[in-house]
C-alpha cells in the first residue's frame, strides 16, 4: 500500500474517533467532571490547612499544572475504549482486513486521541485566571507540545489494554481501577518527594508523574525547582522539563510498540 493512502487511513480513523466523541455530549462532560471536582474539593478544603506548596505558590496553584495533566491522562487511556466498541460492533474486523498495517491504525487511534485531549485540556486553561494562575502565549506555546507527548504516551498504554478486551464494560473498570494509582502517584496533590521512601520509587515508575512535573514547571517557572514541592528528584538529581519529557518519550514508545505488537495478534 502506497505511502499516501497509509496517511489517508490514519486520518480517517483518526477522523472518526474525533466525530464520534463530538456526538457523546456525556463523555464531553465527564471528562471536565472529575477535574473540577478535584481543584473544586482538594483545592478549596485543603488551601488553606496545607498552606504555601513553594514561595509564592499556593495549594490551588500547585495542583492547577497536575490536574492539566490529569486530564490528558482521563482522555487519553480512554483511547482503548474506541477499540473495544468496534470489536464488539464488527468494525474492528473490517478496519483490520483493510489494506491498512497494524502501526498505522494504532497511529490513527493515538492522533485522533491526542487532538481530543488537547482540545479538552486547552479548555481547562480558561480556569487559569480564576485561580491566579498567570497565562502568556509563550507558556501555551511551551505547554501544547508538552500535552501531546503526554497524551501520545498515555494513548499508547490504553490502547495496549483494549487489545484484548472484549467488552465495554471491562474496559472501563480496568481504566478506573488504573486512573486512580496513576493519579495519586504522580504528584498531582503532593510532591513526590516528600513521601516514603517506598511510595517515592513507585511514584517515579509512573509516567504520569514526569508528565505532572513538566507541566507544572512550565507553569510555575524553573525559579521555584530547587524546592522540595517542585521537581522529581531522581538519584539526587532534580528533573528538568527537558529531562522529564524525554522519560515520558521513552515510555511512550515503549507503551507504543507493545501496543502495536499485541493489536497485530487481533484476528
Amino acid at each position: 500500500m502506497k505511502i499516501t493512502e497509509q496517511f489517508r487511513g490514519i486520518w480517517v480513523i483518526a477522523y472518526r474517533d474525533l466525530l464520534r466523541f463530538l456526538q457523546e455530549r456525556t463523555r464531553l462532560i465527564s471528562a471536565f467532571a472529575m477535574p473540577i471536582l478535584f481543584l473544586i474539593i482538594f483545592g478549596a478544603g485543603f488551601k488553606n490547612v496545607i498552606g504555601p506548596m513553594a514561595p509564592g505558590v499556593d495549594f490551588v496553584q500547585f495542583i492547577y499544572p497536575g490536574i492539566i495533566a490529569m486530564t490528558t491522562l482521563m482522555v487519553s487511556l480512554m483511547s482503548g475504549l474506541s477499540i473495544v466498541w468496534d470489536r464488539e460492533f464488527g468494525f474492528l474486523r473490517e478496519v483490520l482486513v483493510a489494506p491498512l498495517s497494524r502501526s498505522s491504525i494504532v497511529l490513527g487511534k493515538v492522533i485522533g486521541t491526542a487532538i481530543i485531549s488537547l482540545g479538552q485540556t486547552v479548555i481547562m486553561l480558561v480556569l487559569a485566571p480564576f485561580l491566579q494562575v498567570e497565562l502568556s502565549l509563550i507558556l501555551i506555546l511551551k505547554l501544547i507540545p508538552i500535552l501531546i507527548i503526554i497524551s501520545i504516551a498515555i494513548s499508547g498504554l490504553g490502547i495496549l489494554m483494549a487489545s484484548r478486551m472484549r467488552s465495554q464494560q471491562g474496559f472501563q473498570l480496568l481504566v478506573q481501577i488504573v486512573i486512580m494509582p496513576m493519579t495519586f502517584l504522580s504528584g498531582v496533590l503532593f510532591p513526590v518527594n516528600n513521601v516514603a521512601v517506598w511510595l517515592s520509587v513507585i511514584s517515579k515508575l509512573n509516567p504520569l508523574t514526569y508528565g505532572v512535573d513538566a507541566v507544572r514547571q512550565i507553569f510555575l517557572g524553573v525559579t521555584t525547582t530547587p524546592t522540595q514541592a517542585i521537581g522529581v528528584t531522581v538519584f539526587g538529581h532534580t528533573m528538568g522539563v527537558l529531562e522529564d519529557t524525554l522519560i515520558v518519550i521513552g515510555l511512550g514508545i515503549i507503551f507504543l510498540v507493545l501496543a502495536v505488537l499485541s493489536f497485530s495478534k487481533q484476528d
